[in-house]
């Protein structure tokens, strides 16, 4: 079907809507709703905000975990062209309190989890005229289904443009405060160019879809709004625990996911995944962090599907790397690149010079791409600072291969520096990895008086593994270089992750750096 990918994303949505109306969109549990009452829904939302006050390009903010709800207010911002702000609800209320005030958002949706918080920083949140609880009443705010059904059920048809903000999501912060990412029309129409001609090529009408990341993230928004374009059955999942969505797998017969690697070594993990039937499941995509190989293998095998790998930023709206399934065969060798620059896009690899590198040098990723975000909110020098000319700076290191597949090292501050020498720590993170009996690892550079810096290995043990501190130091030194191999090793249970599962290095960095020169943010 020829979707009209080329319009605004509300225009998509209207298109979709007037398709196939009488489908589902969306299941919640055992609530589901057809694409005419969502667009009717959405009308509701639109009118509401509008009538609150909330103007074109005025922002308007969602605490909540996944649920239906979010996809309509998320519509229903389109339909107002307001923009929808997703925030993370692991954050603290400093943090949340910071998101509010920095974007200015004039109505903030509540999910029942977070009404002590918003509680306790209310007092802190001056732009904020309404807030709206999402399940239910609440002392002193409306329950968002008595608002939304209050207002007009007709379409506002307010003019939208391809420059109009859609979403604002926030950086993670791992340095200072987190940023507002401007994500536009134009942004989402590329990145619905690049999905529909590789790994949305099962994402047909009727289709169950699940959305089990995060939607404050871009993966988690994402995959929902492409199935919504599709004409999927999305399956959506408010907390992520790996025997629910195996349970959902089976009995919704779902066709296309998205994990982070974390939660795929979860559910291969599982007791009883060798009893779920996966035999509906066409598609997994996955990205975000670095996955073990013998993890990814072993999912491949249990799950029997296609295996998409993607790489990419929030400044980009996700994806502008694919490694598609017939790379992830092991004859190819590919299973620690992120593949190949996606449609549309351009990258390239430059030393801090600008001067482009040659296959097999490593350097500083750059990216030129429709899907790179308008700007950092409220911030021109960020903005200024994130791009050279057309080319957002990634501060990710990589380099390409003879084939043209794009390998990534790790982010360029995360560097090491030992005697001179520069040591990425991802390439020692899967070196540790490439051992069967370790599941999960991370490298970190830590104080030595001799080299300036060492590496310091954390490691996470399969169950019934035996390895030693001296075992896995040899081992390494069996695939990499001597000097970028770990000086010690420390046993975790578990390592430190943000929401959309990229290693926290600065969290294993700090006790070592207590009070020394190094900046460990």
């Amino acid at each position: 079907m020829n979707i009209p990918i080329q319009k605004p994303l509300v225009d998509v949505f209207r298109w979709r809507v007037a398709t196939t109306p009488d489908s589902i969109v969306h299941k919640f549990h055992e609530r589901e709703t057809t694409y005419k009452q969502f667009d009717v829904f959405a009308n509701k939302v639109a009118q509401g905000l509008i009538e609150e006050g909330c103007e074109p390009n005025s922002r308007v903010a969602f605490l909540a975990k996944n649920s239906d709800l979010y996809f309509e207010f998320l519509y229903g911002t389109l339909k107002s062209n307001t923009v929808a702000v997703g925030i993370n609800w692991r954050l603290a209320a400093p943090e949340v309190a910071y998101i509010l005030n920095d974007s200015k958002s004039q109505m903030i949706f509540v999910g029942p989890e977070f009404y002590g918080l918003i509680n306790q920083i209310k007092d802190e949140i001056p732009h904020i005229k309404k807030i709206i609880s999402m399940e239910g009443a609440h002392d002193e705010w409306q329950d968002y289904s008595s608002w939304r059904d209050l207002q007009s059920d007709i379409d506002p048809l307010i003019p939208v443009s391809k420059e109009d903000d859609v979403i604002q999501l926030y950086t993670s912060g791992t340095t200072g405060h987190p940023k507002g990412v401007q994500l536009s029309n134009i942004n989402f129409t590329a990145s619905a160019e690049m999905s529909q001609e590789t790994y949305y090529q099962y994402f047909d009408e009727g289709t169950p879809n699940m959305v089990c990341m995060p939607i404050f993230h871009v993966a988690g928004t994402n995959m929902g709004i492409g199935g919504i374009v599709s004409g999927c059955k999305n399956i959506i999942v408010a907390d992520l625990d790996p025997g629910l969505v195996l349970d959902l797998i089976e009995k919704e017969k779902i066709v296309n996911t998205l994990f982070v690697p974390a939660v795929i070594l979860f559910l291969i993990q599982h007791p009883k995944v060798d009893q779920i039937d996966f035999s509906s499941l066409k598609t997994v995509i996955y990205g975000a962090s670095p996955i073990a190989e013998a993890t990814l293998n072993k999912a491949i095998e249990i799950m029997d599907c296609d295996f998409w790998q993607v790489y990419g930023l929030t400044e980009t709206n996700g994806t502008v790397t694919i490694l598609d399934p017939k790379d992830h065969h092991p004859s190819r060798n590919k299973l620690r690149s992120c593949g190949k620059p996606g449609p549309g896009v351009e990258i390239k690899i430059v030393n801090k010079t600008g001067d482009e590198l040659s296959v097999g040098e490593v350097g500083e990723i750059l990216i030129k791409s429709s899907t790179n975000m308008k700007g950092y909110w409220n911030k021109p020098k960020a903005t200024i600072e994130a791009f050279k000319e057309d080319w957002f700076v990634s501060g990710d290191a990589g380099f390409y291969d003879e084939e043209g597949f794009l390998f990534i090292h790790d982010r360029v501050k995360d560097m090491i520096v030992s005697g001179a020498e520069n040591i990425y720590p991802a390439e020692v993170d899967n070196a540790l990895m490439s051992h069967p009996e370790i599941i999960d690892a991370a490298v970190v550079g830590i104080p030595d008086d001799k080299w300036g810096e060492v590496v310091k290995g954390f490691v996470v043990l399969g169950q019934d593994s035996r390895l030693q501190e001296h075992d896995i130091i040899s081992y390494v030194r069996t695939q990499i270089a001597g000097f970028k191999c770990p000086k010690s090793i420390k046993f975790i249970s578990e390592l430190p992750r943000n929401p959309s599962g990229k290693i926290l290095r600065r969290e294993l960095r700090a006790p070592y750096w207590e009070g020394k020169d190094r900046n460990i943010s």
